[in-house]
């Protein structure tokens, strides 16, 4: 049975502290990892795109302690303590999305990323591609509102209002169209050439 208003996440749980060639060197609260400029862990964010090509968008829950209410990638978080990446974005997705899909792993990469006097972000980001399978049925605790838009549109929306979404998102999505194009076009639309 699906609870979409179920708590799947707490402050307390355990995340892996990475060095910057992703090796595991130990663990710390997630509230830990993102107080102050933040403690480098390893992390996962999930593009997702449906049988017309677009991506699914999220936006945060205005309860999230770091970016609430901004537009971002489909799904991301934090692999826990003794949790490999496979199992970590197999119980995101369930927990956020109430689906299941396979993953193409495309890139990693290391980002800061402050806000205001809440905390930071400081990641070893591991980015994915993935198709939709089934129904969407965001959890409200994680997830404000979801939507779908093409590359092109949302390259448009990324021009014109940069501040509505995460800094993390801008980062992939500029990378994801300049570098990696054709792994990004088995799952989307067509994008503008830069």
């Amino acid at each position: 049975m699906n609870d979409n208003h179920r708590i799947v996440s707490s402050e307390s749980e355990e995340l892996i502290l990475v060095d910057s060639d992703d090796n595991e060197i130990g663990y710390l609260s997630k509230a830990g990892c993102h107080d102050g400029g933040g403690v480098l862990h390893r992390a996962f964010s999930l593009f997702l795109f449906n049988d017309a090509g677009e991506l699914l968008l999220q936006r945060r829950s205005d309860s999230k302690r770091l970016w609430p209410g901004y537009w971002s990638n489909s799904c991301c978080s934090h692999p826990r303590r003794g949790e490999s990446m496979e199992t970590a974005t197999k119980r995101r997705l369930s927990d956020e999305l109430n689906i299941e899909t396979d993953l193409d792993h495309v890139y990693s990469f290391c980002y800061t990323a402050k806000f205001d006097a809440a905390g930071s972000e400081n990641e070893l980001c591991h980015v994915y591609l993935g198709r939709i399978t089934g129904d969407v049925q965001p959890n409200d605790s994680e997830i404000a509102g979801i939507r779908f838009i093409s590359g092109d549109a949302l390259g448009e929306e990324l021009s014109r209002c940069p501040e509505q979404f995460t800094p993390w998102f801008k980062q992939e999505w500029q990378e994801l169209v300049g570098n990696h194009r054709d792994q990004l076009a088995h799952y989307c639309t067509p994008v503008g050439t830069e």
